[in-house]
């Protein structure tokens, strides 16, 4: 009784959500925009909290809905892999992006995750602009409003990352433009056009990057009051090139060797006043929170300049903050420059927000904000504190490996790389030597478990025939494409990392399946958003279904999340 019960309230339910729409015109927001915050973990929200101000985080957190239990379900949670699983609603074992670099097999070389050699680079140098998002093997939620539009749609991704910018902006893209370290500009490819539009061509011009870079990086606040970090000069954070030690002031324009009077001069005399500063950094400005600052201004120009969200349909931005992860990485989850980062960052999306109420109206732009992946400490900070931790050598890891097969089955070229928590092996060469590869993957993930800090090691083939709903093993799953991962997958320890300048540690990084690297924000904001916020287990791919709800189109092709239905109840 009680049964049927149920059944009639929620068919009446429903019929009367439906009968609410019927004969209505279809209403979605004028824009959606998109955040992804590159490195943040899910508890910077709250450790900086005190001095947030109200028009940023604490603005997006109290009028809008966060879910305080939002976690990546794969790994390794690395850039790529988290911005494509965002937009494309599924993980690597589907989109096919396994990593920031893997081995391709065909071809016997590693490739980059935007790689495209068969597009030219517009507006920047040809290294730099040579990609696309041509690996990403299923459609982005962007893709899906363009193709929900009939291409009416704008859809334009900014990043000063290449795959922050490129994997959101999906394959139907009218734009997406990344940052060239080397002419200090915003570029695309001609994978979207042949030519840089003229308000980007005049957004570059006028050296922005030069003019962020001219004044030393002080702290935000009296650096008395940052009490919710680490001593300023502690040894596993990472200086400058230039600097003696990790400590404020860093002194930007001796460290970027930028010449601002003499590129000033040289625009006054018509010159190309990138010759007066030929032999400027301007890749510096990535690992300092002024380039997340160059960031909010280009995401400004390009609402205003391309219209969008005022133009009677709904427009699409995607905007990637990427510096967070250069300052992480080079400083660390505990440093004062992370600390100011943030609080910076803050600042900027206050002015984001305040400039999509002015030019759109209030209420009117759907906003969402997330991590690409969190962020562990640093092993020597947690040892300092007697915490379990500690580090590995991706390279030491590869050539001890290779060199106990050699002693076991004599000379050759056995591993042919490591990437990604995962042994590539030499598929030709375990063939002619007739061994079972099967059989050599076991013997390798033996070996493998016998390295410091190595807690798990398992076969791609034992991936590849099991299946896991849950656990860690249900991580590696998710994680795992056939055609572009390795023979034997890796995990380490909770609180261990990788550290590429092995055995000194400095900063941080993260992929690991561990919660400090897959729990991240979730925050919506705006049109039709519910106000308040859920503890239940949220994926990081139920964004794009979550999304797609709010517009009313099809979901992205591989999708596997599921709406998230809290902060869409009215």
């Amino acid at each position: 009784m009680k049964k049927t019960l149920l059944l009639l309230m929620t068919a009446a339910l429903a019929g009367a959500a439906f009968g609410q729409k019927k004969g209505k015109p279809l209403e979605r927001p004028k824009l959606v925009v998109g955040i992804v915050v590159d490195q943040m973990r899910y508890d910077y929200l709250y450790r900086y909290w005190d001095k947030f101000g109200s028009g940023g985080f604490r603005r997006l957190l109290g009028e809008g809905f966060s879910y305080e239990n939002t976690h990546y379900n794969y790994v390794p949670t690395y850039t790529g892999p988290g911005h494509a699983s965002i937009y494309t609603g599924t993980t690597p074992s589907v989109h096919g992006i396994v990593g920031n670099n893997w081995w391709v097999r065909e071809e016997g070389k590693a490739t980059y995750v935007t790689e495209d050699k068969t597009v030219q680079s517009v507006g920047g140098t040809v290294a730099a602009g040579q990609q696309s998002p041509r690996h990403m093997l299923t459609s982005t939620i962007t893709d899906e409003l363009r193709l929900a539009t009939n291409f009416q749609a704008k859809v334009i991704g900014l990043s000063m990352k290449d795959r922050g910018s490129i994997l959101p902006a999906g394959h139907a893209a009218n734009a997406a433009y990344w940052y060239d370290g080397i002419n200090g500009a915003f570029i695309s490819s001609t994978f979207y056009q042949q030519a840089l539009p003229e308000w980007v061509t005049q957004f570059n011009n006028r050296k922005l990057p030069e003019q962020y870079l001219s004044k030393p990086w002080e702290t935000l606040l009296p650096i008395a009051q940052y009490i919710e970090s680490t001593a300023d000069d502690v040894p596993w954070e990472g200086a400058f090139k230039g600097e003696s030690k990790p400590v404020f002031p860093h002194n930007l324009p001796q460290l970027s060797g930028i010449d601002i009077a003499a590129s000033r001069s040289g625009q006054r005399a018509g010159t190309d006043a990138s010759v007066a500063t030929k032999s400027a950094n301007y890749d510096l400005i990535r690992s300092t929170p002024f380039g997340n600052s160059l960031t909010a201004d280009f995401a400004l120009e390009a609402v205003r300049a391309e219209q969008l969200g005022q133009r009677g349909i709904t427009d699409f931005l995607a905007v990637s903050f990427s510096c967070t992860d250069y300052v992480g990485h080079q400083f660390g989850p505990n440093a004062i420059e992370t600390e100011d980062t943030y609080l910076r960052l803050d600042q900027d999306l206050e002015r984001l927000l305040a400039y999509l109420d002015k030019t759109l109206g209030k209420g009117q732009a759907l906003v969402f904000l997330s991590a690409d992946h969190g962020a562990a400490h640093s092993p020597d900070f947690l040892r300092d504190k007697r915490i379990p931790a500690g580090s590995v050598g991706p390279t030491l890891m590869r050539d001890s490996l290779q060199h106990e097969l050699v002693r076991r089955h004599g000379a050759g070229n056995w591993v042919l790389t490591y990437e990604n928590q995962q042994v590539y092996l030499n598929r030709p060469l375990i063939a002619q030597k007739k061994l079972d590869l099967h059989n050599f993957q076991v013997e390798v993930a033996d070996v493998m478990l016998k390295f410091a800090g190595v807690t798990r090691a398992i076969t791609a083939d034992d991936v590849q025939k099991s299946h896991w709903e849950s656990g860690m093993l249900m991580y590696l799953e998710n994680g795992y494409f056939p055609k572009r991962s390795g023979d034997v997958l890796v995990v380490l320890e909770p609180g261990w990392l990788e550290s590429y300048s092995f055995p000194i540690n400095r900063g941080t990084t993260h992929g690991s399946a561990s919660a400090y690297d897959t729990h991240v924000p979730l925050l919506f904001w705006g049109w039709h958003v519910r106000k308040g916020e859920s503890y239940v287990p949220a994926k990081i791919t139920d964004i794009a279904a979550t999304v797609a709800r709010f517009l009313h189109i099809q979901e992205p092709d591989g999708c596997t999340g599921t709406p998230l239905v809290e902060v869409l109840a009215k």
